[in-house]
């Protein structure tokens, strides 16, 4: 994967592997070693391709240097429109009240630790937790935020 390590697609084989335990029908006719190799390959493509997707988001989410937001002045200073300014405000507000709303106390507080700055190790220490399960409650974070921006089109 694009920006990825090797660990990265351990792991997405790793869960792979264990979708393919979890669903495979002995009398199904086929070899779990060949209904095994279909799952982790077919989570591996996954990845690769949500990966391939997100190594695009910059340029998609760019502004042009065009734009008519700019100011032509000496100064370069970027027109700023009150209204837009305040209605991103109340969307990005309304967004976070909605996520910390859907997350569990661990998560929120692991969500506040986070957007401090603070590294995976850092805050399994703050939280007295594993840096895994600190992973693991920023992935579900993630998820749950795409649930939400998908709900109501509020910018993240």
């Amino acid at each position: 994967m694009t920006g990825s390590d090797h660990e990265d697609l351990v792991q997405e084989g790793m869960i792979g592997l264990l979708h393919a335990v979890r669903s495979y029908d002995p009398n199904s006719g086929v070899p779990f070693e060949a209904f095994a190799a279909i799952c982790i390959r077919n989570k591996l493509y996954s990845a690769i391709r949500a990966a391939a997707a997100e190594k695009h988001a910059p340029l998609n989410d760019s502004v042009s240097i065009q734009s008519s937001s700019f100011d032509d002045t000496a100064h370069g200073s970027i027109k700023a429109d009150p209204e837009a300014i305040l209605i991103g405000r109340e969307g990005v507000s309304e967004f976070m009240d909605a996520l910390r709303q859907s997350l569990s106390r661990f998560e929120n507080k692991v969500l506040l630790l986070y957007l401090d700055g603070l590294s995976y190790r850092e805050i399994a220490r703050s939280v007295n937790k594993c840096e895994k399960a600190v992973d693991n409650a920023v992935q579900r974070i993630r998820k749950k935020a795409n649930i939400i921006h998908g709900e109501n089109g509020s910018p993240v």
